[in-house]
């Protein structure tokens, strides 16, 4: 995402959020090669999601947000991954290469870490 630095806090804030998700659904994207989705906001988001509203971390209006996953660039934009561009919304974003090779090698049920 474009605010890298952090967990994911409310919809909006460009970061990608961390901690243990599953792969709920694959499948081919016009705009990225691949799509990616996984089961962003689980239950432990919400948790951390409602403990920052309650302690007035995040407005109490905010919303966690969705649809996050792994995806591809746009159509000959490798050069966003090369020179480390934070151009997503909070996904990750992987070459062409890159994507197609995962998007093979998992399925739906894979289990995934995203770390700082």
């Amino acid at each position: 995402g474009f605010e890298p630095e952090g967990d994911k806090m409310q919809e909006g804030d460009g970061r990608t959020p961390e901690g243990n998700f599953s792969i709920k659904a694959m499948y081919p994207h016009k705009s990225w090669s691949y799509f990616i989705w996984f089961d962003y906001p689980n239950d432990i988001s919400r948790q951390r999601f409602s403990k920052r509203k309650a302690d007035g971390t995040i407005p109490k209006n905010a919303r966690i947000g969705g649809d996050i996953g792994i995806h591809g660039v746009p159509e000959g934009r490798n050069d966003l991954i090369a020179k480390s561009v934070d151009w997503t919304l909070g996904c990750i974003s992987l070459t062409t290469e890159n994507i197609t090779d995962l998007y093979h090698s998992i399925g739906a049920g894979t289990k995934i870490e995203i770390l700082k």
